[in-house]
């Protein structure tokens, strides 16, 4: 599907949609304020349980003081597979089908949310709503508006809610942002974003595919609209179809979103946004982008991200690098630079030379901050909070939304269109050079140049941009038309 066809079917849809279903689960759950004593286990209830999530179980595990009570998954298999791992250390959990059972377990005291994107603020704001604290995966949303509801249902029914970037806890980028903030290099000039991942063709099907039999589809599709299997996998391949994924700008780059916005300290969302991008080298069943620059026009410095899921070259293995970075941040100061991601990194001078290391340790101790916090009550405490989640997530919607509106444009005038912007001119050129190291003819394949989106930051949505205004068209696409009973609910 190209973009273009993407757009018409989204809008349709968009527009097509009746009005929203009250929420699926009750509100009338009265929320505990506390852990019951210092010594008490926290009860965890595991939602999403195949890979990161089977991850946190191992990792919750490990933490003293807590105690995994509740497993739940649309799949049976992956269900009974964990299952089978607590049996067969003598440890009862119960099993759940349906999220909406395990909120119901007065033997969960928080839950931990690893589901696909498309679930991710329904899980979190039902599970607040049930008296229960939420560790959800990133991003914490699949569009800008439930993202805002799920910050909403944490502050009304008092809960705490850790979004799951872990470089928050990193004590290295903690101490190496405080160090660009303080002007030690200078004002800051450009942060930018790199997700260089390699990303394989998912194949192209002639038509519907069998859902695996363990498989519930109608609780696995959830809030997204409940049409046939149009992938051979099921799993994981979600992350590249609009309905259900964010592309990998939502997948992995979300962690290097906010470590972007975190170095420029901003709290909100950017006057302006636009994306350039395609899916190129290979013609499949994904519809996100697997190459992106996604530009940010925050003042005074602007947040310019960059997706790459083609090798350096046609044909080899390796990935492409930035000032050797391949999935982190280069934050650009007028005296230098830092170069790093998760684990920490260094500060260079303009002569690329290495200056000062910040050592860090990838985040290891997020999970235990969480745990920590909610004895404590305190979210202040929290090193990732919902909020700012929800900020770095609708960075990733907003460009995808740019994009998404955009048509595909001859290579020159893309160029054009960048022309007065020379950091963004710098990303279109090394773009363009690694297309073509991938054999990919931009001549033939256009890239696809999304507009300019104006936005208002406190309303969270995009305002008017004049004669051309594309602006009700891409409101359509800051919330999702959900299938009801699975329906983010206006009033949280």
């Amino acid at each position: 599907m190209t973009a273009k066809t993407s757009r018409r079917y989204w809008l349709h849809s968009s527009l097509a949609a009746s009005t929203l279903a009250a929420a699926a689960f009750p509100r009338n759950v009265k929320a505990s304020n506390m852990i019951q004593g210092a010594n008490d286990a926290v009860r965890l209830g595991m939602i999403g349980i195949r890979g990161k999530g089977r991850q946190h179980i191992d990792v919750f595990r490990a933490i003293p003081g807590v105690r995994i009570t509740s497993l739940c998954d649309a799949d049976d298999e992956i269900l009974q597979r964990e299952n089978a791992r607590f049996a067969a250390r003598s440890e009862k959990v119960d099993t759940f089908i349906d999220v909406r059972r395990l909120l119901e377990s007065k033997n969960v005291d928080a839950v931990v949310i690893a589901s696909p994107n498309h679930w991710h603020s329904l899980m979190a704001i039902w599970a607040c709503q049930a008296g229960k604290d939420v560790y959800v995966e990133k991003p914490v949303s699949h569009n800008p508006w439930e993202g805002r509801k799920l910050v909403e249902a944490a502050q009304k029914y008092n809960r705490i809610v850790q979004a799951g970037t872990q470089s928050r806890s990193d004590k290295g980028l903690q101490e190496a942002f405080a160090y660009l903030q303080s002007g030690a290099l200078g004002k800051i000039l450009v942060a930018r974003g790199f997700c260089y991942k390699d990303r394989k063709s998912i194949g192209k099907v002639p038509g519907p595919q069998p859902i695996p039999k363990s498989v519930h589809y109608d609780l696995w599709t959830g809030p997204a609209p409940l049409g046939p299997l149009m992938r051979k996998e099921l799993h994981y391949d979600w992350h590249w179809n609009w309905a259900t994924g964010n592309g990998d700008i939502g997948n992995q780059g979300i962690h290097e979103m906010d470590m972007c916005r975190w170095a420029l300290g901003q709290q909100g969302l950017p006057p302006r946004v636009m994306s350039i991008g395609g899916r190129f080298g290979y013609d499949d069943d994904g519809t996100t982008p697997n190459t992106q620059i996604a530009v940010f026009d925050y003042r005074p410095a602007p947040l310019i991200f960059e997706v790459r899921g083609l090798p350096q070259k046609k044909g080899m293995a390796a990935m492409d690098q930035y000032r050797g970075v391949r999935i982190g941040v280069v934050i650009q100061c007028e005296q230098g630079y830092f170069a790093g991601g998760a684990g920490g990194g260094w500060i260079y001078d303009n002569d690329k030379k290495r200056v000062k290391q910040f050592q860090g340790d990838g985040g290891g101790d997020h999970t235990a901050n969480f745990i920590r916090t909610l004895r404590s009550r305190q979210s202040s405490e929290l090193n990732a909070p919902v909020l700012g989640g929800h900020i770095s997530s609708a960075l990733c919607h907003l460009a995808n939304i740019s994009y998404r509106l955009g048509q595909r444009t001859a290579p020159a005038a893309v160029r054009e269109a960048v022309a007065a912007q020379p950091d963004v001119k710098d990303s279109l050129q090394r773009f363009e050079e690694h297309l073509a190291a991938n054999e990919v003819d931009l001549s033939a394949a256009p890239p696809v140049l999304g507009p300019w989106l104006n936005v208002d930051a406190a309303q969270e949505r995009f305002v008017s941009q004049g004669e051309y205004d594309i602006t009700r068209w891409a409101n359509q696409l800051v919330k999702d038309p959900y299938r009801p009973p699975f329906v983010v609910p206006e009033q949280v």
